[in-house]
């Protein structure tokens, strides 16, 4: 049986609006962070501190994305705009945009050096990432895409949209392969696993899906509101989801079995408002949110 000890490792205090988007850096050290802002922050995780504002943006940042290997960080703004922004010298190296509206969430696909990025009107935008040109842009769904989650080592992709329909589509040619009407209420989050696709959504359901043809397998309500981020951990068997209902909560990754529930109403000093956004560094969890807060939690688990 797996149980799960987190303790509150660092509150980092300085952003003066909410807090949308989280990256971890180009070492274990460091984090970045975006929103309202209108600003992108590096924290030293290993100082505990601010470090530097990489650069200022013109409208609210919706998603960060790291090139590891280029020392680049994307930052998808709500004007449309893309930035690629060069972390060492803190240079904007090139920017794009999408024809209408915010966009909400970007991916890499690195077998293909290409980037995707999803926004209000609900067309996919693909660019070159050696030379930036724009490559496709073909209509996923007539309303707002809000998030989009790679298949690994697959060619397929999952976006999903305001209306609560996951589309799956074939990154090879960007040909629609299926779609499924999985919630209620727009989609919210995606994550895949070993096995299959996870969604949450604005219903406040968590729900599992087969990859290949997004039939559902299992479906649970693990929030009281909008299921904002799930976050397999990289290497243990447990899943963290973050919601508006301002708790963190770990789940077994095999039987989504309640493991932590952490919030106020748990005894934690956790988030007093809605939580974002949130990644994993290692076994420390970063989560982000409307309280203008950066928490770092760390995270240990025992197989008993």
């Amino acid at each position: 049986m797996l149980t799960v000890d987190v303790s509150l490792s660092n509150t980092f205090i300085g952003h003066q609006n909410p807090i949308f988007a989280v990256s971890h850096g180009l070492d274990a050290s460091t984090i970045f962070t975006g929103g309202n802002d209108k600003g992108v922050v590096e924290w030293d995780m290993r100082e505990g501190k601010f470090k530097r504002i990489l650069c200022a943006v013109p409208a609210s940042v919706y998603v960060l994305h790291l090139l590891e290997e280029e020392g680049v960080l994307i930052i998808g703004l709500r004007n449309g705009e893309v930035w690629f922004v060069d972390i060492a010298r803190q240079e904007l190296i090139h920017k794009t945009q999408t024809e209408k509206g915010a966009v909400f969430d970007l991916r890499v696909l690195p077998d293909k050096r290409e980037i995707i990025a999803t926004g209000e009107e609900g067309v996919a935008y693909v660019w070159s990432l050696d030379n930036y040109a724009l490559l496709y842009k073909f209509p996923i769904a007539d309303t707002t895409v809000r998030v989009i989650e790679p298949y690994p080592n697959t060619n397929q992709i999952a976006f999903g949209d305001k209306n609560g329909v996951v589309h799956l589509y074939d990154t090879a040619d960007f040909r629609a392969i299926t779609n499924q009407q999985v919630h209620s209420l727009p989609v919210t989050a995606l994550a895949v696993t070993d096995t299959s696709l996870l969604t949450g959504g604005r219903d406040a359901k968590l729900v599992r899906l087969a990859q290949h043809d997004l039939s559902i397998i299992e479906a649970i309500t693990p929030h009281m509101f909008t299921v904002y981020a799930i976050l397999p951990h990289p290497s243990l068997p447990i899943i963290a989801t973050v919601s508006r209902d301002k708790s963190i909560k770990i789940w077994n990754a095999l039987s989504l079995a309640l493991l932590k529930n952490i919030s106020i109403e748990r005894g934690y000093d956790a988030h007093r408002l809605s939580i974002n956004t949130a990644t994993w560094v290692g076994d420390q969890l970063v989560t982000a949110g409307d309280d203008k807060l950066v928490k770092i939690w760390d995270v240990s688990v025992q197989d008993s």
